[in-house]
C-alpha cells in the first residue's frame, strides 16, 4: 500500500519486499504479524518479512503487569526525564532478549549508567585531559600496530574480536548479546585492564620516556574509542554521537559501521588471559591474607594450565599488577595444592548398585594426574575388583588443599600462592607507597590540576621518614614534587596537614609551585 502497488511502482515494490525484519509487541501476533502473514500469502504466496522480532511485555519489579489500577504504572516520560533515553534503551536490550518479559526495575537502571554510560564518558574524559596536556592530535603518527606495546596490541585484537561478535549478533538479530558484548570489551578489556594498566604511559613524555609510547597509547586509546561509540550507536544513539563528536568532531551516524579487522594475536590473547586470572586469583590470596593492595610482597609462586609460560613482559605485567618483587612459575601445582577426591553417592548409586561404597573407596584413593583430568572435566578409567570403570567429573567433587604457608587461591586450573613474609625492606616501601597515597589525596582535596608541580614536606615517626628518604624518586616522580623536605625541622613554611599510615602519625605539606 506504501508503495501503491499493484498500480504503480512495480520495479520499487519487488526490490523492497518482503521487508528485512517487523518489530512489534507480542500483543500484536494476531492483530499485525498474522494479519500481514495472511494477507501476503493470499496475494504473493510468500511471507512478507524475512525475520520478526518481538517485544514481550514490561513489567514492574515484582514481576507484575503494570496497570493504572494497581498502581504500578510507570509514565514513561517521567522515565526517560529520569534516566535518559540511552539508558532505558540499553537496559532493556542488554537485560535480556526482546522476546522476553522486562522488569522495570530503577535500581538496575541507575547501575547500567553507572557501569557502562559513566565509565564511557570518564574514559573519555580521561583521554582528552591527557591528550590536552600532552598536546596529541588524532593526525599524529603512530607506530604500525605490529611494532606497539603489548598491551596496544591485546587490546586491538580485544576491539576486532567484538566487532566481529557484535556483527554477527546484529546481523542474528540478536541485541542482548551484541550490547553485552559491547559492556564486557568496554568495562573489563578496555577500561579496568588496558587504561588502569596503561596509566603511566599517558604521560610517560619526559627525557626517561620511550620513544613514542605516549604517541601509541593515544591512538590505540582513541581507536578503542571511536569504534566502541560506532558499535553503540544503534543501541545508544544519543551518548555515542557525543562521544564520536568529542573524538573525530563528526556525528557517529554519518559513520560506516566498523568492519571485522584481521588483529587476532591468538598467543597475546592467550597470555593476557592467564596474567589476569592469575591477578584474579592474587589479589584474592592478598585479601584473603589481610595484606593491604600497597603493600609489596616478596613473590608470587604460579602455575598456569598445560604448562604455559610468561614471557619476561608479561611476567612483569604481573608482578606490578600484583605489587610482587618477582613471579616464579612452577611446572605443575603438586607443591602447592593437594587435591582430593570426594565421591558422590548420590550419582554413584544409580549407576553402580551395590557396588558403589567400592567404587567410592577406589575413587577416594586417586591422585596426581586422574585427579588433575577429573577437575578439568574430563573422564577417567580406574580398576575396581580387577575390572576397568570409567568415572565421569560428576561422579566426584575434586578438593584442593593448601600444602604450603604461602596465601593462595585456585582455580581453572590456574594456582596463585603469595609470600606475605614482610622484611623491613618491603615494609619501607609499603610506608612510601602509603605516603604517595596520602600525598595524592592532599593533591585531589586542594584542587591541583594533575600537570602541577609541588614542593612536598614530609614528617613523622622514624619509620615513615626512612621511607620518604629511601624512596624519594618513587615519592618525587609519582606526584609531581620537585623538592622533597623529610624532618620535622625541613617543613616549616608550608601548609601541613596530618595523617595516619600504619597507626603512625605523619605531617605532609603540599605547595603548588607557581609555573
Amino acid at each position: 500500500a506504501q508503495w501503491h502497488y499493484p498500480f504503480e511502482n512495480h520495479e520499487t515494490f519487488e526490490a523492497q519486499f518482503p521487508a528485512d525484519y517487523i518489530a512489534e509487541g507480542v500483543d500484536q501476533t494476531r492483530g499485525w504479524f498474522y494479519s500481514l502473514l495472511a494477507l501476503s500469502t493470499i496475494l504473493f504466496d510468500q511471507t512478507p518479512f524475512r525475520s520478526v522480532v518481538v517485544n514481550d511485555q514490561v513489567l514492574d519489579a515484582k514481576g507484575l503487569k503494570m496497570a493504572k489500577s494497581r498502581g504500578n504504572a510507570v509514565d514513561p516520560w517521567e522515565a526517560l526525564d529520569a534516566y535518559g533515553a540511552d539508558v532505558t534503551r540499553f537496559y532493556f536490550m542488554a537485560g535480556s532478549n526482546p522476546w522476553v518479559p522486562k522488569r522495570w526495575d530503577p535500581a538496575a537502571l541507575r547501575e547500567t549508567d553507572r557501569k557502562l554510560f559513566a565509565t564511557l564518558r570518564h574514559t573519555y574524559r580521561f583521554f582528552a585531559l591527557y591528550a590536552n596536556e600532552e598536546s596529541w592530535s588524532h593526525d599524529a603518527p603512530s607506530s604500525d600496530v605490529g611494532a606497539r606495546h603489548d598491551l596496544d596490541r591485546w587490546i586491538l585484537a580485544r576491539l576486532d574480536a567484538t566487532v566481529e561478535a557484535v556483527r554477527v549478533a546484529f546481523d542474528g538479530f540478536d541485541l542482548t548479546t551484541a550490547a553485552r558484548r559491547i559492556q564486557e570489551f568496554t568495562l573489563d578489556d578496555m577500561s579496568n585492564w588496558y587504561v588502569r594498566r596503561s596509566r603511566d604511559r599517558f604521560w610517560a613524555t619526559g627525557p626517561t620516556a620511550e620513544a613514542g609510547v605516549s604517541d601509541d597509547a593515544f591512538a590505540t586509546l582513541h581507536e578503542c574509542l571511536v569504534t566502541t561509540s560506532r558499535l553503540l550507536a544503534p543501541l545508544a544513539p544519543f551518548l555515542s554521537d557525543w562521544l564520536h563528536r568529542s573524538l573525530t568532531g563528526a556525528s557517529v551516524h554519518l559513520a560506516d559501521f566498523p568492519e571485522t579487522g584481521a588483529r587476532t594475536e591468538p598467543e597475546l590473547v592467550v597470555t593476557m588471559r592467564d596474567v589476569r586470572q592469575l591477578a584474579t586469583l592474587g589479589r584474592a590470596a592478598r585479601e584473603e591474607a589481610g595484606v593491604r593492595t600497597r603493600q609489596p610482597l616478596a613473590a608470587l609462586h604460579a602455575v598456569i594450565p598445560d604448562g604455559r609460560t610468561l614471557s619476561e613482559p608479561m611476567s612483569d605485567l604481573l608482578a606490578d599488577e600484583l605489587n610482587v618483587k618477582q613471579v616464579v612459575l612452577l611446572g605443575e601445582s603438586g607443591d602447592l595444592i593437594r587435591l582430593s577426591a570426594k565421591p558422590r553417592f548420590g550419582v554413584l548409586g544409580p549407576k553402580h548398585g551395590g557396588r558403589t561404597p567400592t567404587v567410592a573407596k577406589a575413587l577416594a584413593a586417586l591422585e596426581g594426574e586422574p585427579l588433575q583430568r577429573l577437575r578439568a572435566g574430563e573422564s577417567v578409567e580406574i580398576e575396581v575388583d580387577g575390572e576397568r570403570i570409567s568415572v565421569d567429573p560428576e561422579d566426584v567433587s575434586v578438593v584442593e588443599e593448601a600444602q604450603t604457608e604461602l596465601a593462595m587461591a585456585s582455580g581453572g586450573g590456574y594456582v596463585a600462592a603469595l609470600d606475605t613474609d614482610l622484611s623491613d625492606e618491603l615494609l619501607t616501601e609499603g610506608r612510601a607507597r602509603e605516603i604517595v597515597n596520602r600525598v595524592q589525596r592532599l593533591r585531589r582535596d586542594a584542587g591541583l590540576e594533575v600537570a602541577d608541580r609541588i614542593r612536598l614536606g614530609i614528617a613523622g615517626a622514624e619509620p615513615v621518614e626512612r621511607a620518604a628518604t629511601e624512596h624519594t624518586g618513587y615519592i618525587a616522580g609519582e606526584t609531581l614534587a620537585v623538592e622533597v623536605l623529610v624532618g620535622e625541622g625541613e617543613v616549616g613554611g608550608l601548609d601541613l596537614t596530618t595523617v595516619e599510615i600504619d597507626d603512625l602519625s605523619v605531617t605532609i605539606g603540599v605547595e603548588r609551585i607557581a609555573g
